[in-house]
Formats: C-alpha cells, sequence, structure tokens
C-alpha cells in the first residue's frame, strides 16, 4: 500500500494492481495520487486494514491476478492487463 493510505486523509481517485502472489505478498499494489518509483512508496500493510477503511473494495481485491482497477465515487473501471503476470 502506498503510505498516502497508510496514513489516511487520502483523496481519490484509488488505483490498484495485482502481480501473482508470493509466499509473502497478496500481490496487491494500491495508490493514491501519482504512482512513485520511489523505494518507500509502497509499504507492507495487510489488505484487511484498507477493506476496514473502504469495505467496497472487498469485491475488487478478491480478483485475480493480473488485474488493475481505478475506482473515485461515482466511477469505476476494471481490466485485465495481462502484463501484470510477467513478472521475474
Amino acid at each position: 500500500m502506498s503510505a498516502s493510505l497508510i496514513e489516511g486523509g487520502w483523496d481519490w481517485p484509488l488505483h490498484g494492481l495485482r502481480h501473482p502472489p508470493t509466499a509473502s505478498t497478496s500481490g496487491w499494489y494500491v495508490w493514491t495520487g501519482h504512482l512513485s518509483g520511489d523505494d518507500d512508496f509502497f509499504q507492507p500493510w495487510h489488505l484487511s486494514h484498507l477493506v476496514d477503511q473502504e469495505p467496497s473494495l472487498l469485491r475488487l481485491l478478491e480478483m485475480p491476478p493480473g488485474t488493475r482497477f481505478v475506482i473515485a465515487p461515482g466511477y469505476e473501471d476494471v481490466w485485465h492487463d495481462p502484463s501484470l503476470l510477467e513478472v521475474e
């Protein structure tokens, strides 16, 4: 999760993408604002904490690897991105 989600007070839209899960991650990367390549942009955080903040995300977070989404109040776009499955 991006630090903005963990710290709270974030703004819409909310972006998410899912790589294949590993032994230590679900594969989900979720953020608000502009995506950054900074090493500390994403922080480990259990998905249940995000669902506690925004319960409507549960159905999206159950989607399979290769899924991307962008949501905001009154807007939702969900699609499959095969490039997310090509992880080295």
